[in-house]
Formats: C-alpha cells, sequence, structure tokens
C-alpha cells in the first residue's frame, strides 16, 4: 500500500508565494518518478511540474521561472516552491508518483490533493 499526504496549499494575494510538500509512504522498492498536477474547476487535470529519477525535470510554460520542484529522496518527499502567483493559479493541486512496490510493476499514485487559492 502507498501512500501520497500532501500540504501546504491555502489562500494566498496575488504576487505571494506557497510550499507544498508531499510525502510518500508505504512498501517502496523504487520511484520512477514524482511530480505535480493541478486541475481548476471545469478544466482538465494539467501537469504542473515532474521530475524523473535521475533524468530531466518538466514544468509547465505557465510556471516556468516561478515553480520549483525539489525532492528529498531520503524522506521520499517531493516539494513545489511556488513564487508571484498569479490568480489562474488557482487550482486543486495532487502530488503524483510513478512508484514500484515489492512485487509489483510501476503503478501511478495519486494524493488527494490540497487546495491553493490566489486573491487577486
Amino acid at each position: 500500500q502507498v501512500q501520497l499526504v500532501e500540504s501546504g496549499g491555502g489562500l494566498v494575494q496575488a504576487g505571494g508565494s506557497l510550499r507544498l510538500t508531499c510525502a510518500v509512504s508505504g512498501n517502496i522498492f523504487s520511484i520512477k518518478a514524482m511530480g505535480w498536477y493541478r486541475q481548476a474547476p471545469g478544466k482538465q487535470r494539467e501537469l504542473v511540474a515532474r521530475d524523473t529519477t535521475g533524468s530531466y525535470t518538466d514544468y509547465a510554460d505557465s510556471v516556468k521561472g516561478r515553480f520549483t520542484i525539489s525532492r528529498d529522496d531520503a524522506r521520499n518527499t517531493v516539494y513545489l516552491q511556488m513564487n508571484n502567483l498569479k490568480p489562474e493559479d488557482t487550482a486543486n493541486y495532487y502530488c503524483y508518483g510513478r512508484i514500484r512496490v515489492w512485487y509489483v510493476d510501476e503503478t501511478d499514485y495519486w494524493g488527494q490533493g490540497t487546495q491553493v487559492t490566489v486573491s487577486s
């Protein structure tokens, strides 16, 4: 069983900052990738940032230069530092992990989501 638990969402004014945290727990063999997606009301879930272990990092064009993803592999934790937030960043943010547990192929796991609201 794998759990992804997010924290750090909230209400912030435009131009402000927030830091999201996602802690992964469970019977983990390896983590292929971790990242963040978001979904605004009436819209599809979209990639915000994703870090592939030992490889590359992807960012949505809309957040490049403002958001930074980082990982603490010793703690199986991923962070999303969000600076210069804009009202259009308002969404429910979901932690994502492509994880392999013992004796099981890689599987995509999701957190429960944390709400980020940016007021103008």
